[in-house]
């Protein structure tokens, strides 16, 4: 006996409103929750460039009297823990797309290693050579402008508009930074790079949800 639920749709507006919930469920299953792409990022910068301020603030002043190598220590254990997340959300999610997408994958996160590879063997060999506030600003603001300039370039590839505005964000945000000075830029990017990665994480979430 077949069910009333079974049976095909025989109307037209029925038959698209199907397809579009079955396109829809299906996009939902290979997109990774997009707070576990972003929120982890957020709370990495929000609280390992909050202590790099507190430890190593403007003028040479120290507001929190930390040991010098644990702002750095704890800032690179969560960049690294975000890392893993989000190479773990989007290993479930896209582990079973294959052609131009998962090649476009590849490829973005080849840029991410060789392009973040090439800059830091570079800046090792220029920062010695610096006084140590202004090899810190020289390494953070390299490496976050290299993060706004690859999520614009990812947002360009996907047409992604969250990624892409992220992208620009973070780029103003370490100019603005960059030109107010060593101790200043972590505050800067700790507060309004941290708290931008959440709220486009919450928006982005609030969009997956609505689609679903």
């Amino acid at each position: 006996m077949t069910r009333h639920d079974d049976l095909p749709p025989t109307d037209a507006a029925d038959a698209l409103r199907l397809i579009e919930a079955q396109r829809a469920a299906a996009a939902s299953r290979l997109q990774p929750d997009a707070r576990l792409v972003y929120w982890p990022w957020a709370v990495a910068w929000l609280i390992g460039f909050g202590l790099y301020f507190l430890r190593f603030s403007p003028d040479g002043r120290v507001l929190v009297r930390l040991p010098g190598w644990l702002p750095l220590t704890v800032l690179f254990t969560l960049l690294v823990a975000a890392a893993v997340a989000q190479a773990v959300a989007s290993a479930r999610a896209y582990g079973q797309v294959t052609g131009d997408s998962a090649q476009r994958g590849r490829w973005y996160g080849y840029a991410w290693a060789l392009g973040s590879l090439g800059i830091y063997a570079g800046l090792g060999r220029i920062a010695e050579h610096l006084p140590h506030d202004l090899a810190g600003l020289l390494w953070s603001a390299t490496a976050v402008g290299l993060t706004g300039a690859l999520h614009m370039a990812g947002g360009a590839i996907w047409l992604d508009r969250d990624l892409f505005r992220l992208g620009a964000w973070i780029s103003v945000i370490n100019l603005a930074g960059t030109f107010a000075g060593p101790g200043w830029h972590a505050l800067v990017v700790s507060v309004a790079g941290g708290g931008g990665i959440l709220v486009v994480g919450a928006l982005a979430r609030r969009r997956q949800r609505h689609r679903s």
